[in-house]
This record gives structure tokens, sequence and C-alpha cells, in this order.
């Protein structure tokens, strides 16, 4: 079950779909709610607001993770030399010679 749910957390094309789907079901509730008459049971908006809240904070820690991913890319990258080791191929691959 925890390698099933790491795959779709791994996944960012599931991830938007599902989260656009979502989206368009909430979307759809909102005239159903209303003619229902469930925007006046307390339960509902209990539910409701459980799960503006989960999900706000779901989304909170997603963009987290990509910030923290983003920033471990940008530090190998800094730490590389693809300059320096594109040069020395070049070199080893060719007649030129460094320059003194």
């Amino acid at each position: 079950m925890k390698a099933l749910w790491a795959s779709i957390q791994g996944d960012p094309i599931f991830m938007r779909r599902v989260n656009g789907w979502l989206t368009l079901f909430w979307i759809a509730m909102i005239p159903v709610s209303l003619i229902t008459h469930w925007v006046n049971s307390v339960v509902y908006v209990s539910a409701l607001s459980l799960w503006a809240l989960v999900s706000g904070h779901w989304s909170a820690w997603q963009a987290a993770r990509v910030e923290v991913k983003q920033e471990e890319e940008a530090r190998t990258r800094a730490a590389e030399d693809l300059p320096g080791a594109v040069v020395k191929e070049v070199l080893k691959n060719t007649t030129l010679e460094e320059a003194p």
C-alpha cells in the first residue's frame, strides 16, 4: 500500500488529473448543496470545512516537496563543472592541447 501511495504521489500527471476532477466535483456540488439545503446542515458544513482544511494542507505540503526537490537539483547543478568536463572531453578526443 505504501509503494502504491508513493508511486501515485510521484506521478505529477496523475495528481493533476485527480485534483482537476476533485475541483470539478466540488464546483458541481455547489448548486446541489443549495438545492437540497445541505448548506443548512451543520454536519455537511463541518465535513466541507474539514475537506477544505485537509486539501489546503495537502497542497502546501506538495508545494514544499517541489521546492525541496528544486533546491536539491540546483545544488547538484551548482556542484557540477559541466564546462570543465566538456573541455576535458574535447581535449581527450581531439588533437587540441590545453593552453598554458
